[in-house]
């Protein structure tokens, strides 16, 4: 299935080819300043199942223990595609509330739990990651 994300202005479009291989949200310090949210959404694909990068996408390697690439909206500045060498090798990352016209289903998994705002409720049956 087809699914295209898409940044704030709709300059930046990802567009992937699969259902995701996971679907997360994630507690952890580096997910809460990459969306300056309680959590970030991360939908992984395979790297072959990223169709296309459209628009005016940003490199930005951030300087941590990860190896770790995002791409943002040049123009906008939305956090759309991202992929690291150590964790999920092979895949790409994508906001998952970045697909609006085609939203994705229910995360099914949540991870870096001790580190969740005490404030953050999760429906049961989500299944929490090492």
């Amino acid at each position: 299935m087809s699914r295209i994300a898409s940044c704030c202005c709709g300059a930046s479009e990802p567009e992937v080819d699969a259902e995701p291989v996971m679907n997360a949200i994630c507690h952890c310090d580096s997910c809460k300043r990459r969306t300056g949210s309680a959590f970030g959404w991360s939908a992984y694909f395979p790297d072959e199942a990223v169709l296309a990068r459209r628009g005016p996408l940003t490199l930005y390697e951030p300087k941590s223990a990860l190896r770790t690439q995002r791409w943002f909206c040049g123009a906008c500045g939305t956090t759309l595609l991202w992929s690291s060498a150590d964790f999920m090798p092979g895949h790409t990352g994508v906001a998952g509330g970045c697909f609006v016209a085609d939203p994705l289903g229910a995360p099914t998994i949540t991870a870096t739990d001790a580190k969740r705002c005490a404030w953050v409720g999760l429906p049961e049956g989500l299944f929490a990651s090492p």
